[in-house]
């Protein structure tokens, strides 16, 4: 109930301007979470996938992981995974790109 006044007391005071601006961030921050969500379940998938230890399986998913960092905008754990995805595709008998 406090949380509820608190946030209308803090609406009641704010500009159009400024309730959108925080709309705004409240989207940035959900999508980037749901983004972070995505590919840490693309990591438990190859992590899976390598447990069951098909080389070309385990490719697959690391490039889905690759790609999920990416999208989320992670460029530290885009090129940890780029690495791995590379590996595996040696792992898998796949010509050099």
């Amino acid at each position: 109930m406090k949380r509820t006044l608190l946030l209308l007391a803090t609406l009641s005071v704010m500009s159009c301007g400024e309730i959108e601006e925080a709309q705004d961030n409240y989207v940035e921050h959900e999508m980037q979470r749901i983004e972070n969500k995505v590919a840490e379940d693309a990591v438990k998938e190859y992590e899976i996938a390598k447990r069951q230890g098909d080389k070309m399986q385990i490719y697959v998913q690391a490039s889905l992981v690759s790609a999920a960092y990416l999208q989320a905008n992670d460029e530290e754990n885009y090129k940890k995974w780029k690495d791995i995805e590379k590996q595996a595709a040696s792992d898998a008998g796949m010509p050099d790109m």
